[in-house]
Parts: structure tokens; C-alpha cells; sequence
């Protein structure tokens, strides 16, 4: 009876707008068709909560969201929902390791909708939260920034000592040495706010010195990440640097993704990084191995374990470094996860477990007064429906946003060989685009039928167009 009502609340739900994908693979047919609807039957008030279990409070997950696709998709909704994580529009709210993320969505809403006022006022806003981080998380020591690593506000995202034996809060802000650490995630992100920042003085035509600024800012993070968390000899990076100065060596997915996706590691060596990265049969897990304290029969909630959202990013990283089949495998991996009766069943959870494929919360903190801590895994995890939409947006279709052009650089492995999607609205045009053949080296591409040299379309393309391109 309750799954029958669910599925009539998304049949209900499932906007009028929403884009039709249309492929030759049925399971992605649904599993994209389920995506959009997740993100639809979770937009309350205009404002797009973080899962079926959640509200919208957290800022990582309205920046992440809109950044992955409602700003595209649902743009209405982005635009309210980035600001309502923010303190009157002048400083970005909540927990304060990664909330500078925000400024990397706001930039992106800028490409995909050229609004210049939320451009000016995006700028103001993430301006004077990056001031405020600078003077109370900067470590001076290190040229990096302290706290949590992205999403991370569980304490089984952290081995000993960062984790406290005998503390049984699962928060990581109860844990006291987590003030200190440095985190691959959490630096990358602000290299990648320092590079928002840059571009959005730029477009402002604010003074060059401003620009320069901060793009000398995103520099230094990026050189302070190779000389304190990268092994060249390895080419791995680890995973913080701890309290005590210790590089702690565990594989964090999504720091690996992030150092490429923010070009901290670029070229051949970011295609090697990715393609060499420890992965499950569904996907990578968020961090590797198990800490001591966890295994495979009691994995942690924010250890070895797969968040979709992290296999988003990991894919995105593995289309820009090249690694094509490491994204084919996190793309499928993620379709039967949300999709196979034993898994998901039709829904895009928040966690699973690595080993099985079934939903599963994982194990916080615990001990003699909380013994077996496991935590269910939330249904209808929004940031799990938009690392699919990303994968196909970004990865199949290979779009990429710029101040004046949608681009397009798409790759179709063999289990796909055509895909449409159908009214896609970008700024003032409705699209319809259709690829067809297997690989990312484009042969055709033409536009409402004549053949184009280049590969992208202007921003003041208006009305209706159909896009059409092959691939071998």
C-alpha cells in the first residue's frame, strides 16, 4: 500500500516541464526519468530539500543540487534555494568547513542562466563569507584551511585521533581535534571558490587587482595541496592532514574528484589518478579502506561506503581526465543501485552498502552505552537523483557551460548506442538533442540540420532547435 501511494505522489508530482530522455538502454530511460521526478516530489515551497527524510537546511546540499542540475533543470528553484541558505543575502549560513561551495553553485548558475543581478549579488555574498573563513579557519602554517572534509559532519568519516574512543557523539563538532585538520576535499573546494570568485570580479569588470587576487589565492591553495597531500612518486593523494601534522593515507573519493574537476592535477596524470582509484563493483566508496574500528560486516556511515552523490563527482572527474571506463562503471553502477529490486527498488537511497548494493546507513559511534549504532539509509536522497542527472548531462551528453555558449562533448559507451533528450530549456531556447554511435570523438554535429564546424551553440540562441550529433 505505501509503495503504490508513493508512486501515485510521483506520478502527480512529475512536472510538466520535465525533460524527456529517450535512449536504446531502458534502464537509463528510468532510472533519468526517476531522477527528475526525486527532484521534483523533494521541491517544497519552491525550495529543494535534501531527500525525502530531510529538509533544505543544509547549504552543501542546495549548493551541490543545484550545481549537479536543478540550475539547468529547475532554475526557479535553484535561484530560491541557494539564497535561502544564506544570512540576508550577504553571508552564506550553516556549517562553516564547506559552505564555501555556495559560491561555486551560484557561479555556475550564472553560466547556465546569465543572470547578471544574481551575478552581482552571488559575488557580494561570497565575498564576504570567504573573508570571514580567511581570518578564522586559514591555518598559516600550511597555506591550507581547517575543519571537516566535504559533507563529512559525521564522526565515521575520521580515523583515531581525530575520533575520540569513548565518545559517543556522532557529530564531528563534538570531536575537538577536528578543528585543526586539513582535508583534500575541503582545499579543493576553495581553490574552486577562489577560481568562482575570479571569474565573477571579472565578468563585474570589477578592478583586474581583484581578479589577479584571487586567482593567486586559488594558486597557492592548489600548490599547498600538492606539497602537503600529494605523493608524486605514488601520484595519490591523501586524505588530511590531522591534528598533529600526520598525513593520514586513506583514498577520499571525493577529494580525488574534486583535485581534478578544480585542476589541482591535470593531463595524463589526473587520467592515471582516476583510472588507478579503488572502486567497488558499485561504484567508489567515500573513503578506503575500512578504519580500524569498522569492516565490511560493520562498514562506517561516512567511511567505506558508497554515497551517490560522491560517484557523481567521481564520474564528472573521470569524463574531464579521460578515463572512460572508470565513468561508465560509477554510470551503470548507479543505475542498478537505484533501479534493481534488491537495491533501491526504484529509488535513489542515500547510502549503500559497497559489498551487497543494498541500502544501508552504516555505523556511526559507538561503544559500551551504544552498542551496533547503525543508522538507516534515507529514501529519496536528492543529491543521489542529481549525481545520475550530472552523469548523463555532463557525461553522456558532455555539456559544459560558458559565459556566451553551451557546449558539447559527449561520449556513449557500448551499452548505449543513441539518446535523446527532449525540451531542454537553456536561457532563451527549447532543445532537442540526439546523439548516436559509441565513443567521445564526434564526427557530425549539426544544428536544425546543417553541419557546424564547431561544436556549441551561442547563449542568445533563441526559440526551438534540434541538435543532432554522432560519435564513434
Amino acid at each position: 500500500m505505501k509503495k503504490l501511494l508513493y508512486i501515485l505522489i510521483v506520478l502527480m508530482s512529475t512536472n510538466v516541464f520535465a525533460q524527456k530522455l529517450v535512449s536504446d538502454n531502458p534502464l537509463l530511460n528510468d532510472a533519468f526519468k526517476l531522477a527528475i521526478q526525486t527532484v521534483d516530489i523533494n521541491t517544497r515551497r519552491g525550495i529543494l530539500a535534501a531527500g525525502g527524510d530531510y529538509g533544505g537546511e543544509w547549504t552543501r546540499d542546495i549548493a551541490i543540487n543545484s550545481w549537479n542540475a536543478a540550475s539547468l533543470l529547475r532554475p526557479k528553484v535553484a535561484e530560491k534555494s541557494l539564497w535561502s541558505v544564506t544570512i540576508h543575502r550577504d553571508t552564506i549560513g550553516h556549517q562553516f568547513w564547506d559552505k564555501i561551495i555556495w559560491a561555486i553553485a551560484a557561479y555556475n548558475y550564472y553560466l547556465v542562466n546569465g543572470d547578471k543581478l544574481f551575478l552581482a549579488n552571488a559575488y557580494t555574498c561570497s565575498a564576504n563569507t570567504m573573508k570571514q573563513l580567511e581570518q578564522t579557519t586559514f591555518d598559516e602554517k600550511y597555506g591550507l584551511f581547517m575543519g571537516g572534509s566535504v559533507f563529512n559532519d559525521g564522526i565515521a568519516a575520521y580515523p583515531e585521533p581525530i575520533y575520540e574512543p569513548g565518545n559517543f557523539s556522532g557529530s564531528v563538532l563534538d570531536h575537538k581535534n577536528s578543528f585543526k585538520i586539513k582535508c583534500l576535499s575541503t582545499n579543493c573546494v576553495y581553490r574552486g571558490a577562489y577560481l568562482a570568485l575570479a571569474q565573477m570580479s571579472r565578468i563585474l569588470k570589477m578592478d583586474k587587482e581583484v581578479s589577479a587576487t584571487y586567482q593567486g589565492k586559488a594558486d597557492n591553495i592548489k600548490l599547498n595541496i600538492l606539497k602537503y597531500l600529494y605523493n608524486s612518486d605514488k601520484n595519490t593523494f591523501g586524505y588530511l592532514i590531522d591534528q598533529n601534522g600526520k598525513a593520514q593515507q586513506y583514498q577520499e573519493g571525493l577529494g580525488i574528484s574534486f583535485a581534478v574537476i578544480f585542476g589541482v592535477i591535470d593531463g595524463e596524470k589526473a587520467n592515471q589518478l582516476i583510472s588507478k582509484t579503488v572502486v567497488s563493483k558499485f561504484g567508489i566508496t567515500s573513503i578506503t579502506p575500512d578504519f580500524p574500528r569498522y569492516s565490511k560486516e560493520m562498514p562506517g556511515r561516512h567511511n567505506n561506503i558508497i554515497w551517490p552523490m560522491v560517484n557523481g563527482f567521481y564520474a564528472k572527474a573521470a569524463i574531464i581526465s579521460g578515463s572512460y571506463p572508470s565513468f561508465t562503471h560509477e554510470l551503470f553502477g548507479l543505475t542498478h543501485l537505484a533501479l534493481d529490486a534488491d537495491k533501491g527498488d526504484y529509488d535513489f537511497r542515500e547510502i549503500y552498502n559497497p559489498m551487497t548494493g543494498k541500502p544501508d546507513g552504516g555505523y556511526q559511534a559507538w561503544g559500551a552505552e551504544h552498542p551496533n549504532y547503525h543508522w538507516e539509509s534515507c529514501k529519496l536522497q536528492t543529491w543521489s537523483a542529481t549525481a545520475y542527472i550530472s552523469m548523463v548531462l555532463n557525461g553522456l551528453f558532455g555539456m559544459n557551460f560558458t559565459e556566451k555558449s553551451l557546449s558539447f562533448n559527449p561520449f556513449l559507451p557500448k551499452e548505449i548506442g543513441s539518446v535523446d533528450l527532449k525540451d531542454l530549456v537553456y536561457r532563451d531556447s527549447n532543445l532537442n538533442i540526439s546523439i548516436k554511435g559509441n565513443g567521445n570523438t564526434i564526427t557530425s554535429f549539426k544544428l536544425d540540420g546543417k553541419t557546424q564546424t564547431k561544436y556549441w551553440i551561442a547563449s542568445t540562441l533563441m526559440g526551438k532547435h534540434t541538435i543532432s550529433i554522432e560519435v564513434q
